[in-house]
């Protein structure tokens, strides 16, 4: 009996066997690819779950915390920032918006069939780095150092710090802290400062792998303070009697000298004078106003002065003209002007001298001609010859 029945029940089995070999082979045939994915924080990441021989089977995306999000294609997880863009046999693709640090992990593309299928897409979020921050130590004062420290308090990975000065790296000393999972970066410089630098840009440069290439840039204007400086602007020409003296005392300094002082020498200010800051003005001058002005100023780190010497002339007084045009110049002129003039006469004197010459040579020679025939005649043709003296 009991052979018999197996023997009725074989072909039930067989084809069961068929069936579960069938199943179990599509389920092998059936595979799940993912992709890694980059995201800077803030931005918009995809994640796409590649489906190969796809049947139908439950589809399941889990975050890293193995919370699941879609299953099938229905929103699981009430997160409105991942939303499901697509899902056909070939493709689940979901789309994260305002990505955080938080959000990074790995990914769950899982394919439910009687064996489960599975692939991990890696999600990395960068932090880009802000605008650096540049701060001084210390006031910068010309023949000192200054110390200028720029710091990125968050990125990741750690952002690179540079500095520049008259688009030359100069070089810093750079640090990093890792405060959780980001990174904060100081970097600091040290170089000498003398007043003209004062106004000069001194730049700190980050870069980072989610600027894709950009840099992120932040100008620091130096400022060095020096010691004052005073110059007088005198008037043009000479000061005469009735005339109005204006004297401009220009001021330079760091801090600039707002307390500027007119005096003058051994004598007090004609009570006629105006003062108005850098400007003293003193109209109808006399006789009486000749001295030394002298303009003062002082800041925190010194003091400077400058003088002007008042001479006022007769309104009919005959002054030398005075003139621009510098004495060495002049100088070079003439003595340019009287060597030319030397040459001309050289000349003229060498061409003279040469005429005459020849004018005394063609004079002597006809004289000897002359004096040869007078001869002759003289001795009758006789071929003797007689020495004679000629007077000329």
């Amino acid at each position: 009996m009991r052979s018999a029945g197996s023997g009725r029940h074989a072909p039930l089995v067989a084809a069961a066997g068929i069936l579960l070999l069938c199943v179990a082979g599509r389920a092998r045939a059936q595979e799940v690819q993912a992709e890694n994915v980059t995201v800077a924080e803030g931005g918009q990441a995809e994640i796409n779950c590649k489906l190969h021989q796809y049947d139908g089977s439950i589809v399941v995306i889990q975050n890293p915390s193995r919370q699941t999000l879609f299953f099938n294609g229905t929103r699981a997880l009430k997160d409105e920032r991942f939303q499901l863009v697509e899902f056909t046999q070939k493709q689940v693709r979901i789309v994260l918006s305002n990505a955080r640090l938080e959000d990074e992990g790995g990914y769950f593309c899982q394919l439910y069939t009687e064996d489960t299928h599975h692939q991990i897409a890696i999600l990395t979020v960068l932090v880009p780095p802000e605008n650096p921050l540049v701060e001084v130590k210390e006031q910068a004062v010309e023949g000192g150092e200054v110390e200028l420290t720029c710091s990125v308090p968050r990125s990741r990975p750690a952002a690179t710090l540079r500095w520049y000065r008259d688009r030359r790296e100069i070089k810093g000393i750079s640090s990093k802290q890792e405060i959780g999972k980001v990174f904060s970066i100081t970097n600091v410089v040290r170089f000498r400062v003398e007043r003209k630098d004062h106004s000069s840009i001194v730049t700190c440069e980050a870069t980072h792998p989610a600027l894709r290439g950009q840099r992120k840039q932040t100008q620091y204007v130096l400022d060095v303070q020096y010691s004052p400086t005073a110059r007088i602007h005198p008037p043009q020409g000479v000061m005469r009697e009735g005339d109005t003296l204006v004297l401009t005392c220009a001021v330079n300094g760091n801090p600039l000298p707002t307390d500027i002082k007119w005096s003058r020498a051994n004598d007090s200010l004609p009570e006629r004078a105006l003062i108005e800051g850098e400007v003293l003005t003193i109209p109808n001058l006399s006789l009486l106003d000749n001295g030394t002005y002298v303009c003062q100023v002082a800041n925190k780190h010194g003091r400077s002065s400058d003088q002007y010497v008042l001479v006022v002339y007769d309104p009919g007084a005959i002054v030398e003209a005075q003139t621009s045009v510098p004495y060495a110049i002049v100088g070079g002129i003439l003595a340019l002007l009287v060597f030319l003039v030397i040459c001309v006469l050289i000349v003229m004197v060498w061409c003279s001298i040469r005429q005459k010459g020849s004018y005394l040579t063609h004079e002597a020679s006809g004289l000897d001609e002359h004096g040869e025939a007078r001869e002759a005649f003289l001795n009758g043709g006789d071929g003797h010859k007689r020495k004679e003296e000629f007077f000329i």
